[in-house]
């Protein structure tokens, strides 16, 4: 009887061993047969895989988690790690986020091949949002730039960086919109306007994904954060959005629409609720807009930990219930809320979700592997000799020297104290962030080397004609300023203002260098004060009471709120924070080895409490005092409505005069209005201007802004040099969007205004 039973036994363990052996055939064969087919298109291919994948191996694709360990060291043995380190052998790992540098990576990537039953390879994210380790400006001061191509080259530096150490997914570009500089993540983004920031989306998105997917120095974009996050009340991170449909379709959207045009990738929702519902459990963005008004065909990641965030939103009962809601909502990935891959099998077995949504959102994932190339093969971002010699090229460090030149903005040079004379002066250089080789990297800069900045005294020092002297004066932060740590101001240490006194009465140009720390801006850093942090103001002002020859030059990660300096300090240049190259960068202005022509993309407000402010505002019934002294109109009792600086604003070392703009072609001959404009170069320098087109519907079935930004375009003048620029308008820039979503062109009176800003009077009137 014992005899029988072992040779049953033995015949069932050698079943099981010839279908374990079948299996390995199977799979063998289909890699061979359907992977490696050339015959079958991708969406193919992703059909038949998914038909070969178990509900938990598809829902695995749909789960992504941040490195939890040296994937070149031991295994975790226990805790979260260990968990994450079983699910990845398992297959039920789709994506990993924080995992950078090609041995790690090329580790990671091995075990989900080579362990897991299917060999599924997994896509690598990072925050590559300007640069990986060569820094370019931040984002908002690329927009400062207008320059398109110079801004996709930033985008197409940072993909290669990140390619070569073994990333394929960005989570860039952030495309939101906001009208409100206590945000702190104003310094991700293109500013105030949906029509540049539309135009900048589509630049970012190109040079993320090039012309082919597949090529290695490629990444996958992500259009971040759907929808509204730019809007949350009082400026304050992770607030409540509320907005009615004018502002969600016509300033909130163009930029995510432009981005999905160009063909990105993915897509993040975001952690604030939109009218009274998390975007990550909004149906209406996410199924209704996105994938079927938008056609949409690539994936929605979370973002971190937003699906188990909707409990706290008082959205969701549980966490099984969040799931619930944000799958059915149309969120295909679930960064680090584990929730997916926990919850998602039994609410299909229940019937809560339809299992074709857990095919659906497999399919999206997958097919973007596969457009990655990572089918053909997983370790293609895995080359070492690559890794070393694209990171910090000197090509690139070229390139992302050309956009932070550009991205400088003149907002004051009265007398003309720059550019600076290159010898014979005795120059003082006062503040901390002048010596600072880290803070001018801005946030956002996850692998770059600490210390890694050209500082702004390096720059000037490069130029030897000077006596250039040093004194910091006060410093910003104190303590730790990591990525994560709340940050201490200096509000009391004045200790070193004597020292910077003496300096400055000794001294023929004072350049002070003051603003915001880099880490006072970003993620989490929402400000209700706007001025110059910490003792700085009272530093500005102790050394212009003894030399009022002073160029100020602002690094800083939003507009700030500068009253007293825009009316006492006659120089005054908006630096950002510019990246690798920030002291180089700010030197070639400074002695005019370049030409400042940056723009401003957020106006800047006169005080924290006009905000939110923006140029494309309504004029109301009541825009104006009908009588001298009359108090009921729309206005403050305390402040000018109008900006400090207004968004479009900036200087340059030369002078541009336009003529009045003449319209050429009506629209009831050919669907297009043209402008044409003729600009000047008044000045003595060759300069560069960036022209600029705003329109004015004058009435409508839904009331128009004063103004919307329509076109504009960049213009290198000799001086005395006269170029004609023309302006097409069609449908596009000559309709808006009604309260149900609907596209209209209108009949009526149009002005069309053309100049240096958003506050130009060059008018001209057309009728459509």
């Amino acid at each position: 009887m014992k005899l029988i039973t072992v040779r049953i036994l033995f015949f069932f363990a050698v079943l099981q061993l010839f279908s374990c052996k079948q299996k390995e055939i199977d799979l063998l064969s289909f890699k061979t047969s359907v992977l490696q087919n050339e015959s079958l298109s991708v969406d193919q291919k992703v059909e038949k895989l998914l038909d070969q994948m178990t509900l938990e191996e598809k829902i695995g694709q749909m789960n992504q988690y941040s490195g939890f360990w040296d994937f070149t060291g031991p295994a975790p043995k226990d805790g979260k790690a260990a968990t994450k380190m079983e699910n990845l052998k398992k297959g039920w790992v789709g994506s990993m986020l924080n995992v950078s540098g090609v041995k790690d990576v090329k580790a990671v990537q091995k075990i989900a091949i080579e362990e897991s039953r299917l060999g599924i390879p997994l896509i690598i994210g990072f925050d590559v949002i300007h640069g990986y380790k060569t820094i370019s400006p931040i984002p908002l001061a690329e927009a400062a730039s207008w320059d398109l191509e110079a801004i996709k080259i930033s985008a197409q530096v940072a993909a290669q960086e990140a390619s070569a150490a073994g990333i394929n997914w960005t989570f860039a570009p952030m495309v939101d919109i906001s009208r409100d500089a206590r945000w702190g993540r104003v310094m991700e983004g293109a500013g105030e306007d949906p029509y540049l920031g539309s135009k900048i989306a589509k630049a970012r998105v190109s040079g993320f994904q090039g012309s082919d997917l597949s090529d290695p120095s490629t990444i996958a974009a992500c259009a971040k954060h759907f929808a509204a996050y730019g809007f949350v009340e009082a400026g304050r991170d992770y607030n409540t959005a509320d907005v009615g449909a004018a502002t969600l379709n016509s300033i909130i959207m163009p930029p995510f629409k432009a981005a999905k045009d160009a063909g990105v990738k993915t897509f993040m929702n975001s952690f604030n609720d939109l009218n009274g519902i998390p975007a990550t459990g909004d149906t209406y963005l996410q199924r209704t807009v996105l994938k079927e008004n938008w056609n949409f065909d690539g994936f929605i990641v979370s973002d971190w930990g937003s699906i188990s965030e909707m409990v706290t939103h008082g959205y969701a009962r549980d966490d099984n219930h969040a799931a619930e809601l944000a799958i059915n909502a149309g969120s295909d990935m679930d960064m680090e809320s584990h929730l997916y891959v926990t919850e998602l099998a039994s609410l299909v077995k229940q019937g809560k979700v339809d299992e074709a949504y857990i095919h659906d959102a497999a399919s999206r994932i997958i097919k973007v592997k596969f457009e990655l190339g990572l089918f053909d093969d997983p370790y293609k971002y895995c080359d070492e000799a690559r890794e070393a010699s694209v990171i910090g090229s000197e090509k690139n460090q070229s390139s992302v020297l050309d956009l932070a030149k550009k991205s400088i903005v003149l907002l004051k040079n009265q007398n003309n104290v720059l550019p600076l004379a290159k010898k014979g002066q005795k120059i003082a250089v006062i503040g901390a962030l002048a010596s600072d080789k880290t803070s001018p990297l801005g946030n956002w800069r996850l692998a770059a080397d600490i210390n890694s900045a050209v500082s702004l005294l390096e720059g000037l020092q490069a130029y030897s004609g000077n006596t250039i002297t040093y004194a910091k004066g006060a410093d910003v932060v104190i303590g730790k300023t990591g990525f994560v740590s709340e940050l201490t101001i200096n509000t009391t240490d004045t200790s070193g203002f004597k020292e910077a006194i003496m300096l400055a009465k000794k001294s023929d140009v004072v350049i002070m260098a003051l603003g915001e720390h880099a880490m006072q801006s970003g993620e989490g850093r929402s400000r209700a004060y706007l001025g110059l942090p910490g003792v700085q103001q009272e530093l500005l002002e102790a050394i212009f009471a003894v030399n009022k020859n002073i160029v100020l030059v602002l690094s800083n990660g939003r507009p700030l709120t500068i009253p007293w300096a825009a009316q006492n300090i006659p120089t005054i240049l908006e630096g950002w924070h510019l990246g690798t190259q920030s002291g180089n960068a700010l030197a070639q202005v400074l002695y005019g080895d370049y030409n400042p022509s940056g723009k401003l993309p957020m106006s800047f407000p006169r005080s924290v409490g006009q905000l939110p402010l923006y140029y494309n505002y309504k004029n109301t019934g009541r825009p104006s005092p009908v009588n001298p002294g009359q108090v009921f109109w729309t206005h403050y009792i305390d402040q000018k409505n109008t900006p400090q600086y207004p968004f479009g604003f900036g200087l340059s070392y030369t002078t541009f005069s336009y003529s009045k703009p003449m319209v050429f072609h009506t629209y009831s001959q050919d669907k297009q209005v043209t402008v044409s404009v003729k600009v000047t170069n008044t000045g003595k320098r060759e300069g560069k201007e960036t022209v600029q087109l705003y329109l004015r519907d004058l009435f409508a079935s839904v009331i128009r802004p004063i103004r919307e930004l329509k076109g504009f375009e960049q213009v290198v003048l000799e001086p005395g040099q006269t170029k004609e620029i023309t302006f097409t308008l069609t449908d596009q820039e000559l309709g808006f969007f009604n309260n149900q979503g609907i596209w209209l062109v209108e009949k009526g009176d149009f002005e069309v205004y053309v100049g240096g800003d958003s506050q130009t009077k060059n008018k001209t009137n057309f009728k459509l």
